[in-house]
């Protein structure tokens, strides 16, 4: 039997194929959308993929669900694994009524309780929940730790110039960040040698050689070179900069703003500067003697730490 692993693309992806090592799930096929994210990450593995959903996109769910019903329907998977968004749903539905068994884990961008799609899920009987954060774990949630654990912070011995930097906004459709890259014009000195992706977002000073998206692969490799990254408050940027050895620079979307559907940007902005993996800003207040700190520090990883852990329940 095989177990189908369900994730938007994004940060959402990027948990879960960071995850994949501890869900003993060597019989596997992936489903997200068709992304230079999801191809780079899934190359070589079993995927299919569907049209792109957006947040709260009832259209969108159900039309996924015709596809999670068809592959449901061929009886070769013994469960759904999900890390978000709605196309969770769209496979927990079909799969809850025909005998599947659905795991959700929460992002861990969620530190102070479920998400929608996780309060959604929590109603479907026989759902497994899993939350990172022990703060909100409970008799329905279970903790099964965070993906950040098998990361350290340490500063370095002397602040060192900078000179390359990568700044990523995201690349979500819908919400764009003018505050964060205006303020960035603003600060950054002429002569850096940055590159700029910036999703949707557009403003009248759009700097030169600024992309909507720049394939993984590029990213990675200019995050590993750059002496420091400055990032909207994304799991997958955090992921992708701590992967990389940097202590990102990263700066929530604020709901009010229009930035994003609620704030959980702060908190999980709040989380990772807690635990000194991050340098948390407000987007009008970043000055260049916060990027000078955030390329002070690096990042690195320990191997012998299980960073979650999916109990038999």
């Amino acid at each position: 039997m095989t177990a189908l692993l369900v994730a938007s693309t994004g940060g959402h992806l990027a948990e879960l194929h960071d995850l994949v090592p501890r869900l003993d799930v060597p019989d596997r096929r992936w489903v997200t959308f068709d992304s230079p994210q999801s191809r780079s990450l899934l190359e070589g593995e079993d995927v299919v993929h569907v049209r792109p959903t957006t947040t709260r996109d009832l259209p969108g769910a159900l039309r996924t669900m015709v596809v999670a019903r068809r592959l449901l329907g061929s009886g070769r998977y013994d469960e759904v694994v999900s890390t978000g968004a709605s196309i969770a749903l769209s496979f927990f539905l079909p799969a809850v009524a025909t005998g599947v068994r659905c795991t959700y884990i929460e992002s861990a961008t969620r530190t102070e309780g479920p998400s929608l799609t996780g309060r959604l899920a929590a109603r479907l009987p026989g759902t497994r929940l899993f939350t990172q954060h022990r703060s909100w774990a409970s008799g329905t949630w279970h903790y099964g730790g965070s993906i950040f654990d098998s990361f350290d912070a340490e500063p370095a011995r002397a602040r060192h110039q900078v000179r390359k930097v990568v700044v990523t906004l995201g690349t979500h459709p819908r919400y764009a960040f003018p505050r964060l890259l205006n303020r960035l014009v603003d600060i950054l000195p002429p002569g850096l040698d940055v590159l700029w992706q910036v999703g949707a977002t557009r403003i009248d000073r759009m700097p030169d050689g600024a992309r909507a998206q720049v394939p993984p692969a590029e990213m990675r490799g200019a995050m590993r070179e750059a002496d420091v990254v400055i990032s909207h408050a994304g799991v997958g940027s955090a992921l992708a900069a701590m992967q990389a050895g940097r202590r990102a620079l990263y700066v929530p979307r604020r709901r009010a703003y229009g930035e994003h559907v609620d704030d959980h940007q702060v908190a999980i902005a709040h989380e990772l500067e807690k635990r000194d993996l991050v340098v948390a800003r407000e987007a009008d207040e970043v000055t260049f003697d916060d990027v000078e700190t955030a390329a002070s520090w690096s990042v690195r990883s320990s191997p012998d730490v299980t960073p979650f852990r999916i109990e038999k329940l």
